[in-house]
């Protein structure tokens, strides 16, 4: 990731692991909610405020690789990296643990008016977006 990175950090609690133990995979998608939120309120741009002005970033595709297990009580880094194209709003994440990577992803989202339809990204989602073009 050498674009500017958005970093969020959590400790895995308790109610995220399976019987083996480890984070159960679908918490991952969380962990990535989680990081793109704080992405959009360092740069400004709240989820709130976003959906205020009538813009809507609805899911449109995600992915995660899984490279090594997260467990119990695991000091969790998630860096966050936009891009964009057209209206898609593309979220690349890391989840890192003490400099080991742990799992890897994307989740794509398109511009989307409140009325449901696609629409160019505004001016300030732009912003972020150069943000992490320029470091």
């Amino acid at each position: 990731m050498a674009d500017t990175v958005f970093k969020h950090s959590l400790r895995v609690p308790y109610a995220n692991i399976d019987k083996m133990g480890f984070v159960y995979y679908a918490n991952y998608f969380v962990y990535f909610e989680m990081a793109r939120a704080q992405m959009l309120r360092d740069v400004g741009l709240p989820y709130g405020e976003l959906e205020d002005r009538g813009v809507m970033l609805p899911a449109v595709e995600a992915h995660c690789e899984y490279k090594k297990p997260a467990r119990y009580d695991d000091l969790l880094t998630i860096q966050s990296v936009a891009s964009l194209k057209g209206s898609r709003l593309r979220i690349d994440y890391e989840v890192v643990r003490d400099q080991e990577l742990i799992a890897t992803g994307y989740t794509e989202h398109v511009c989307m008016s409140s009325d449901g339809k696609v629409m160019k990204p505004i001016a300030d989602l732009k912003k972020l977006i150069n943000r992490c073009d320029n470091g």
